[in-house]
């Protein structure tokens, strides 16, 4: 084991900037207003760097099925920075704040992808990451009240996972569903992260099976928390909630220390931001003890954590053809 523990504090004073619901007559341009607010907002507060939501800039899309896609373009971005976030860079570059932003990516080659970019504080893109776990179905299921159909619109990214050296620390990114898998958070582990940034879209009401929805909360902090806790990481998770078009969303945007606890929370489901210091320094105290994954794993017993996608047996017992 290492053993090292905190040194000198390397302090990140983090905003979640969580958003309420943005609906299909919202512009692009009223979007933009309410993230230059929200960042204004934080950067009063000290913030050096601004976490939004996923898909910050449009309604979500996905509860609608249309059967030719691209009559969906224009909820798509071609560039980052593109004409309609222009102002969002400048008023980061005046108030010399950095900011995660989700969005919708089509790329020149026709490609569709759930995408975050994390911005320093002079506005320069430093980091593109595309989402890899893509939630719900490919087709049109009309049986639904909303359809969830994000793996029609969007492309799994085959990047994997990546930590960039920024705001004086090991940043990594992850987008919605990517915070339920264990997998995400020890990918970015293993690159010494000590700081995940994450936007979400979280339906309350969730059709395959109805009684999870009452642990929608719970659930989502459970894994956030314990990812936090056994990657020694800070770990920030932040929604667009409220009733967007007729689903309710869940809010509860939350910032999380590497001892898995909780160090702000929103407290209603609009646009809101609360602020928490982040010394990076105290992700050793978890990264060089307990989970020294150097020290203490044992990557040759874990064969089938590569090898194997899916279980060998059924949930009744009975094998897998």
């Amino acid at each position: 084991m290492k053993g090292q523990l905190r040194g000198a504090p390397r302090i990140v004073r983090v905003a979640a900037a969580q958003m309420g619901p943005i609906q299909v007559s919202d512009s692009r341009e009223s979007c933009v207003q309410r993230l230059c607010a929200l960042l204004h907002r934080a950067a009063d507060q000290g913030a050096t760097l601004v976490v939004f939501p996923e898909l910050a800039l449009t309604t979500f899309f996905p509860r609608w099925f249309v059967e030719d896609i691209s009559m969906v373009d224009h909820y798509y971005e071609r560039s980052m920075p593109s004409p309609a976030t222009a102002p969002l860079f400048a008023a980061a570059r005046d108030r010399n704040i950095g900011f995660s932003l989700g969005y919708a990516e089509l790329t020149a080659d026709g490609q569709r992808f759930n995408t975050q970019v994390l911005v320093d504080q002079t506005a320069n893109v430093v980091a593109k990451y595309r989402k890899v776990h893509i939630p719900g179905h490919a087709s049109h299921e009309p049986g639904r009240a909303f359809q969830h159909a994000e793996r029609y619109y969007f492309s799994p990214s085959d990047e994997g996972f990546g930590v960039w050296s920024a705001f004086g620390g090991r940043v990594g990114m992850m987008i919605c569903n990517d915070r339920r898998w264990p997998e995400t958070y020890r990918e970015l582990g293993l690159q010494g992260v000590e700081l995940i940034v994450c936007g979400y879209n979280t339906p309350l009401n969730y059709i395959p099976d109805p009684s999870q929805d009452r642990l929608a909360g719970f659930h989502h902090a459970l894994v956030m928390q314990a990812g936090a806790y056994q990657n020694g990481t800070f770990v920030v998770g932040v929604a667009k909630g409220g009733c967007e078009e007729g689903v309710d969303s869940l809010a509860e945007s939350l910032i999380i220390a590497p001892s898995g606890e909780v160090l702000a929370k929103t407290v209603g489901n609009g646009d809101e931001v609360v602020v928490a210091d982040c010394d990076l320094e105290w992700c050793k105290n978890y990264q060089n003890t307990l989970f020294d994954l150097d020290y203490y794993r044992r990557p040759e017993a874990y064969r089938r954590h590569i090898a194997q996608r899916g279980p060998s047996t059924k949930a009744d017992g009975s094998p897998l053809r």
